[in-house]
């Protein structure tokens, strides 16, 4: 018998959410001009994303960068087909991203309680009381609710996070109403396995299509995680175009896993994605020249080798 038929079936098609225009932006110490912020979102789309985190509506004072939250959203010119989501991490945020009309709410806790504290200055009993009327809200409106748990498999104060802290708080999420859960490896320090685990304790309270993943590449295991996950059969990811992104809270975290490198893993095995991977590249080459960093400037390994081939 051939090793391939005894491997696991992957997911025929997956779903990747572009999380670059907020969670890559935000920690950007220079103002972003809110109409590069829109150009991203249009060239994101034109590439074939179809579902883009837009915007944070948090006060200014904690994360300055996505002050325009509102001028963006009215900015953006839908295409048929996308999702367009917006975190909102209490009822004053929801009121006014519900303005904007945003597809989908994303609200966000920890499965650690430090982190929790240090990231929105409250235990995680206390923030899962604080999404309630948010998720009642938004789901009265018809918005979908998408819940993001940080620090999955390690903290940065804490050190190894336990499966069983996961399933926790998927489990209040669930209770709550928050219709679909992310499992983030925050700090870059998940091995397959142990996102393996975290992913299954998220899933004895969702079903296999409300749990993504989400990871950060700081020591160089994030696509391999996505793999890992994809053997479970995961089929949602939020990546980042050109590996933007990293975590204020976490020292030496690194970006998100570059959306240009989750592609080429997942055409490589056959899987759908919907994504010109070259109108990809190239919107991650906008936005870092755009932040005069150079198109040259990106975290994705697959972009690099494509400007390569194309300057030879």
């Amino acid at each position: 018998m051939s090793l391939l038929k005894s491997l696991p079936s992957l997911p025929a098609k997956v779903t990747l959410v572009e999380v670059g225009p907020r969670d890559g932006l935000q920690n950007e110490k220079q103002p972003v001009p809110t109409a590069t912020k829109i150009e991203l979102v249009h060239r994101l789309q034109a590439a074939g994303l179809r579902e883009i985190e837009v915007t944070s509506f948090v006060s200014p004072k904690w994360v300055p960068q996505m002050a325009d939250n509102a001028e963006v959203m009215a900015g953006i010119t839908r295409a048929p087909g996308v999702r367009y989501s917006v975190l909102t991490p209490n009822l004053k945020g929801w009121e006014a991203a519900a303005l904007t009309r945003p597809d989908e709410i994303v609200v966000f806790g920890a499965a650690s309680e430090a982190f929790s504290q240090k990231n929105i200055n409250c235990s995680i009993a206390e923030s899962i009381e604080r999404f309630a009327p948010v998720v009642a809200a938004a789901r009265a409106a018809g918005v979908k609710v998408r819940g993001a748990i940080s620090c999955t498999v390690g903290c940065p104060y804490e050190g190894d996070i336990a499966p069983e802290r996961v399933g926790l708080v998927a489990r209040l999420m669930k209770e709550i109403g928050v219709q679909h859960v992310g499992v983030a490896d925050t700090i870059g320090v998940g091995t397959p396995r142990k996102v393996q685990r975290a992913l299954e304790a998220a899933l004895a309270h969702y079903p296999l299509e409300e749990v993504s993943g989400h990871f950060h590449d700081t020591y160089g295991m994030a696509v391999g995680n996505v793999y890992a996950a994809l053997e479970l059969g995961i089929a949602t990811f939020d990546t980042s175009v050109s590996g933007l992104g990293g975590c204020p809270y976490a020292k030496g975290a690194t970006g998100n896993v570059a959306t240009e490198d989750v592609v080429w893993l997942l055409h490589g095995l056959g899987i759908e994605t919907g994504i010109d991977l070259d109108a990809l590249s190239d919107a991650g080459g906008f936005i870092r020249a755009a932040l005069g960093q150079g198109r040259d400037a990106t975290a994705s390994r697959v972009a690099r080798a494509i400007g390569a081939n194309r300057r030879q």
